[in-house]
């Protein structure tokens, strides 16, 4: 069966183009469009599809207002469009936070072929997400108290469903949390919203990764969607380092360059945890850390929206343990701490 569409969007003819794009794919049907947030509640009524396109600036109502109501009222599959514009990004992300599946920046300077091409696959992967359970309104965890780091340096990969993945997870860190740096698959544009989001409501310091910053505690670094691969350089002081590659594992940044790089530099100080998303991205980069012997930790089936990367990361042996959303930020700091003179005695 192909997977049903609603496309809904205020400009006639980026309908026109979406659809036009969407139905070269057998494996996709759309089966409306509508204008606006008000059309839509009643094409999704009499349509029932199976995923839903969504403009981010409409008439009558956002579509942020439209998704935070969606999502209670009638949990779906979301794939938002937003202009690449900060404003646009910046909306992109909360509708992410929101339970938005996935992302897509509208075509500009002559793009749309690609974006569009980019949008199919997104529309197949939402359809495969579970949705219903995202974390508006959710308690945010409580970063312990008296943590004191050892000397580890976390990897942090993900994908679909990584923004609401990340922003649990992040908020569950301390202020002086180990070293940590970040491989989501987003746009460009919006990495750069994301990492100021979770920099304004987690305790440690996040923002983009720079070429040659130091890896410091209590500092988070999120690679930059594009055009550059984030891997370590070591020396006196670990460094991020920006570089430009070919994609590898279908991605650029990719998981699995900058888990590879962190088992090289770091080895056994490593801690490896592979979350939510599509494919197979980060897997045998996740490998090689516990080969190094780092820890490994994958996020469970039941609380991943897509569990395609822990997956594959758990069949092939790369993950030591596995764990629910709620617990990983308490997997890994359990790892990166010190032990108290008590604890050392036991």
């Amino acid at each position: 069966m192909p997977v049903r569409v609603l496309i809904v969007d205020d400009s006639p003819i980026m309908r026109g183009l979406m659809t036009r794009a969407l139905e070269k794919d057998a494996d996709i049907e759309v089966v409306g469009t509508a204008s606006d947030p008000y059309d839509a509640r009643q094409a999704i009524k009499k349509l029932n599809p199976d995923v839903l396109t969504l403009d981010v600036e409409m008439p009558k109502m956002n579509g942020l207002e439209f998704l935070e109501k969606l999502m209670r009222l009638r949990p779906m599959p979301v794939v938002m469009v937003s202009t690449l514009t900060h404003k646009g990004a910046e909306a992109a992300v909360k509708a992410l936070e929101l339970g938005a599946v996935d992302c897509l920046g509208k075509p500009e300077n002559g793009n749309a072929k690609e974006v569009f091409e980019t949008l199919t696959q997104l529309v197949k992967n939402a359809a495969k997400a579970k949705v219903g359970h995202a974390g508006q309104g959710a308690v945010r965890p409580t970063p312990p108290a008296g943590f004191q780091p050892n000397g580890r340096i976390v990897a942090i990969g993900s994908s679909t469903g990584g923004v609401e993945a990340l922003t649990e997870v992040l908020s569950g860190f301390p202020e002086n949390c180990p070293p940590t740096v970040i491989v989501q698959h987003m746009p460009a544009l919006f990495t750069g919203s994301f990492a100021r989001r979770l920099d304004g409501i987690c305790a440690p310091k996040v923002a983009e990764a720079e070429d040659g910053a130091p890896l410091e505690t209590g500092r988070v670094y999120i690679a930059p969607g594009g055009a550059r691969h984030l891997s370590l350089k070591g020396g006196k002081q670990l460094a991020c380092q920006l570089r430009a590659g070919d994609t590898v594992s279908g991605h650029r940044p990719s998981v699995d360059v900058l888990f590879r790089s962190v088992a090289s530099i770091v080895g056994r100080r490593a801690v490896g945890a592979i979350l939510t998303g599509m494919g197979r991205d980060g897997a045998s980069g996740l490998l090689k850390i516990r080969q190094a012997g780092g820890a490994t930790i994958g996020q469970d089936e039941a609380s991943c929206v897509i569990y395609g990367m822990p997956k594959v990361a758990f069949e092939i042996s790369a993950v030591e343990k596995q764990c629910s959303l709620s617990r990983i930020a308490p997997a890994i700091l359990g790892v990166c701490g010190r032990k108290s003179s008590n604890e050392a005695a036991a």
